[in-house]
């Protein structure tokens, strides 16, 4: 498949990017590795005037402790989260997921943090070619008013297949925004509309540029499980990540985040709240919150995906359940 017509633009600096976004607006696309976008695009599923390259862009390319966080700029390869020390030592579920998203060559030659968080959310019947569009009525993401996944919905029912998102959904992270216009901090719950035709609480004219992790604290944990049928390069049939602290062998605090479910990573402080004053050994503890979050997040599962509904259902408990027993052993001081 070849891609459409557009112009491309490579800007130098990020103030010189920050312009060509201002100047164009909805007309243009930022790319950094391309493993998502270019296959859109071949795809007809976007169809931008203008790419705008940040290839060029060495000061979004860094792992650094600032201020109590790890910090992130959103050019930084995956390979240099693998790499990184900083990230090992304080979050472990970033790593996990870090690892899992594509294959080698991926987080080697392509893949970036910035990118892989701002993953368009997926759905079988809308990522596939225009050919195979062109015999169905659009659907909600492709600016129509038919769902596939979920009979007579009223809206887009793609699901957000980060592994990325996911982990840092968990890791309680925050995401700065910049534009010419200025700066913006967003915690991750915020960054994500829940709106699968526009996923992303961003303006037209901004970009991510950095991805703040707070740094973990003494006692603290964390996991990323995901579910897939092959070991590299497919999207998340369920994930799950767990941020948990202990405190005199008692959980005093936890994050809990399941991918593959809805349009964003599903947050879901209740269930998290069943583990708080809990001891770290209470396994009914563990198997109460994972039923609570299987319930949850089926709610928001729709058949969109490579699986069953059902069987999606029933894993997201089993995976959370991974996440929880994992996030606690590495949280033991």
């Amino acid at each position: 498949m070849r891609l459409p017509s557009f112009e491309y633009l490579e800007p130098e600096n990020l103030e010189e990017a920050l312009e060509f976004l201002a100047n164009q607006g909805d007309e243009a696309r930022v790319i950094a590795g391309g493993t998502d976008l270019i296959v859109r695009m071949k795809q007809r599923l976007v169809e931008p005037g203008f790419l705008i390259s940040l290839k060029n862009l060495q000061e979004l390319r860094f792992v650094r402790q600032e201020n109590g966080m790890v910090v992130i700029g959103a050019m930084t390869p995956l390979s240099s989260v693998l790499d990184s020390d900083l990230i090992r030592a304080n979050s472990p579920a970033l790593l996990e997921a870090a690892k899992l998203i594509g294959a080698p060559p991926v987080q080697h030659f392509r893949g970036t943090m910035g990118g892989n968080l701002c993953l368009q959310t997926r759905c079988l019947y809308y990522n596939q070619s225009a050919f195979w569009r062109s015999g169905r009525t659009r659907c909600h993401k492709d600016n129509g008013e038919t769902c596939y996944a979920e009979e007579n919905s009223d809206r887009c029912r793609s699901a957000n297949q980060s592994d990325g998102a996911c982990a840092l959904m968990a890791l309680d992270a925050k995401v700065i925004l910049e534009s010419s216009r200025g700066k913006r901090i967003l915690p991750i719950e915020e960054f994500f509309t829940g709106k699968g035709e526009n996923p992303f609480a961003t303006e037209s004219d901004e970009m991510v540029t950095e991805i703040h992790v707070p740094i973990a604290a003494k006692g603290q944990g964390s996991s990323f499980q995901k579910l897939t049928y092959r070991s590299a390069l497919d999207f998340a049939l369920v994930s799950a990540a767990a941020s948990l602290a202990l405190e005199k062998g008692k959980i005093s605090d936890a994050r809990i985040a399941i991918g593959g479910a809805g349009a964003s990573p599903l947050l879901l402080k209740e269930a998290a709240g069943i583990l708080v004053g809990k001891e770290a050994k209470d396994t009914r503890a563990i198997d109460e919150t994972a039923d609570q979050v299987r319930r949850h997040a089926s709610a928001f599962m729709v058949d969109n995906l490579g699986a069953t509904l059902e069987y999606r259902q029933k894993m997201s408990g089993v995976m959370t359940k991974r996440a929880i027993r994992k996030a606690l052993e590495r949280a033991k001081p």
